[in-house]
């Protein structure tokens, strides 16, 4: 099977080339190599301050280092320079690729479709805007031209925007929704309608500001479920995510069983609200239909639907006071909301008379009377998940990702070496999205997790060796990691964070085990006279927010003790693992996630012959944070190896590490083949 072409996704780039391929070279040498780069919202510089850098590479003074495609063709210099462009011999004629700026770089202009690496991507350039702009807007020509190639048999892989499509935040559970979302500025109901004809496995816009991730949702009339990516401007000083890898399969290529698998976070479509209204005609949302059930506008008045957009609140009025449109906004400035938004009340619940956040939401869904001070902030500890979602070590395209130790890129996961590895080929399975665990993945990413499991095994088999995953999974874990533990090289550090242990005298049960003592929570070392105390939570020295799943190799020697040495650990801990399932079918996960209902943290070891344990942490119990690298340590007989920073290595040191262990993975590597 051909390898999925590998992509990177970015936003506004607005002039800062030299931001964006620096970028892309320090994540093409961890992780690619990559295909091409795909640009959504405005491309050009905002001032002339960016002027000479980007003028730079479009004259070939700097070289553009990956094929790059772009849509937003406006800004400072976009007349001059795609004019040179347009009028370019070697772009006369019907150019749905791309036309040629300079060596490496590509302007999708109007709307149309190609085919890159195998892929079907849909674009539509520039925004809606009123005519006498001879850039940076599209025409009906363009939308009739994309809604006649909606008609044609086959599946658009990519379709690619500025703005976002009008409505993408309804039906959406997720209580991660970024409040600039809901800024009706940049978004376009034609965008809706037209990706609501084209279905696109994945939408990608920019323009917003902010990064976001949408549920995937479902289409009327078609199969597969689309996925919605907006993107943040590059080099944006609040660090939002502006660069994306995917790694998607052709839908040509793909049979219908594999297209069709739905995530289990699958919403309805955001656009559609019923089978007979088109998203421009309508306000209407899910549970509208009772109107006695609704609240609706801040003076209690209730609305009819299908409410014009003059009627609706501007969110730029209501957060600021002020909106830069004056009287051509099309929204409505109304000062007694806007004094209402100040007291903490919901936008959506003034706008719309109901948040579908419900309890999740941070704001008032009541109204304030005046004088009643109310704080619009999130409690101290809603405010820290935030603060570490945004700081995650482990999503791919976090600042804080030390991407040398990264090995291979899917499309749902990646595999890297962990960080103070307990041997030489530790590595860790990381979905690529923020997750909690990797129980919670989408069938898809279940299948490629099988995969890559698979290929570890295989290949240890090779060096006389079995491996072990455990994945340890907390509720203040904010990013799912499974570790892979080869019985005698390979281990998986479910948060990769320190934990401060030791014994002050030594006790050896004849196994080579590390001792685990209730009482005081300390590890028993073979052969140890200290004893070191850590925090109840294991958190002292961690790193990063965030958990990575590691796996370890272990001898196939001492791959017969694995399961007595772990329910010995149980035991001394007071409690008895639960075996899940005791053969390697894949089905053994789906096992595993009816025994995990999110409400308590959760422990489980696959082990080599396929058996699960699993155990349950309620959230009292005082659980050894580390406790997988624990047992295995012992069992390989390196306990002082159990802290991960005692095993930590220079920079240069970890990249000849992962260099070796690539060199040697690449035959089995799943995205290899």
């Amino acid at each position: 099977m051909a390898t999925p072409p590998r992509l990177l996704l970015s936003g506004d780039v607005l002039g800062r080339l030299s931001l964006l391929y620096k970028r892309f070279t320090t994540v093409n040498k961890s992780a690619g190599p990559f295909d091409a780069l795909l640009c959504v919202g405005q491309f050009f510089p905002d001032t002339t301050d960016q002027l000479q850098e980007f003028m730079d590479y479009i004259d070939g003074r700097r070289e553009i280092p990956i094929p790059t495609y772009f849509i937003g063709d406006f800004g400072v210099a976009a007349p001059k320079v795609l004019s040179a462009a347009a009028n370019d011999p070697g772009n006369l004629g019907f150019k749905m690729d791309g036309y040629k700026v300079c060596p490496n770089l590509y302007w999708l202009k109007g709307g149309g479709t190609f085919t890159l690496h195998g892929l079907s991507v849909a674009y539509l350039s520039g925004r809606q805007l009123p005519s006498g702009h001879q850039f940076g807007k599209y025409t009906q020509d363009d939308v009739d031209a994309l809604r006649a190639l909606a008609e044609e048999p086959g599946t658009a892989d990519l379709f690619l925007t500025n703005e976002w499509p009008t409505g993408v935040t309804n039906r959406v559970s997720s209580k991660d929704v970024p409040s600039e979302i809901f800024d009706p500025t940049c978004c376009d109901s034609t965008v809706a309608e037209l990706v609501v004809e084209i279905k696109p496995r994945y939408h990608i816009a920019g323009s917003k500001g902010v990064f976001y991730a949408r549920e995937p949702y479902a289409n009327d009339d078609a199969v597969h479920v689309t996925r919605f990516f907006g993107l943040a401007p590059v080099g944006n000083k609040e660090k939002q995510k502006f660069m994306h890898a995917i790694s998607p399969t052709p839908s040509s290529t793909m049979s219908v069983s594999e297209i069709s698998l739905k995530p289990p976070n699958t919403t309805l479509c955001p656009y559609k609200i019923d089978d007979n209204t088109a998203p421009r005609e309508t306000n209407k949302r899910p549970g509208d239909s009772n109107p006695e059930a609704q609240y609706w506008r801040y003076d209690v008045k209730k609305r009819g639907h299908g409410a014009s957009e003059s009627e609706k609140l501007c969110f730029k009025f209501l957060s600021s006071g002020s909106c830069p449109r004056g009287e051509s906004c099309p929204f409505r400035h109304d000062a007694e909301a806007r004094e209402q938004s100040t007291r903490g009340v919901c936008f959506d619940f003034l706008n719309k008379g109901k948040c579908e956040r419900g309890s999740e939401c941070q704001f008032l869904h009541n109204l304030v009377d005046e004088g009643e001070g109310v704080s619009r902030k999130k409690p101290k500890s809603e405010r820290a998940t935030d603060s570490r979602s945004k700081e995650c070590w482990f999503c791919l395209s976090s600042p804080h990702l030390e991407s040398h130790l990264i090995i291979s890129v899917g499309e749902n996961l990646y595999c890297a070496m962990a960080k103070g590895p307990l041997v030489d080929d530790h590595v860790l399975l990381i979905p690529i999205e923020h997750s909690s665990s990797t129980l919670s993945l989408a069938p898809d990413g279940q299948q490629e997790l099988y995969r890559f499991q698979c290929s570890l095994r295989t290949f240890c088999k090779t060096q006389g060796k079995e491996v072990v995953f455990f994945e340890w999974i907390t509720k203040r874990g904010t990013h799912a990691n499974l570790q892979r533990t080869i019985l005698c090289s390979i281990f998986s550090d479910s948060l990769n964070y320190a934990y401060d242990l030791g014994s002050k005298s030594s006790s050896n049960d004849g196994e080579g085990w590390t001792h685990v003592r209730k009482s005081t929570r300390r590890v028993e070392y073979p052969g140890r006279g200290r004893e070191r105390k850590g925090r109840k939570d294991g958190r002292k020295g961690q790193p990063a927010e965030g958990c990575s799943s590691p796996a370890i190799p272990i001898p196939q020697t001492r791959a017969s003790a694995i399961k007595n040495i772990f329910n010995l650990a149980a035991k001394r801990l007071g409690f008895d693992f639960e075996t899940i399932k005791n053969d390697d079918a894949p089905e053994g996960r789906e096992l595993l996630t009816s025994k995990f209902d999110g409400q308590t943290g959760f422990f489980f070891v696959e082990l080599p012959d396929g058996t699960v344990l699993g155990h349950a942490v309620e959230e009292n119990e005082n659980f050894p944070f580390q406790f997988g690298r624990e047992v295995l340590s012992g069992l390989l007989k390196i306990p002082d190896k159990a802290d991960w920073r005692n095993c930590k290595v220079s920079q240069d040191e970890e990249v000849k590490m992962v260099e070796a262990f690539k060199s040697q993975f690449k035959a089995f590597d799943p995205n290899e083949a």
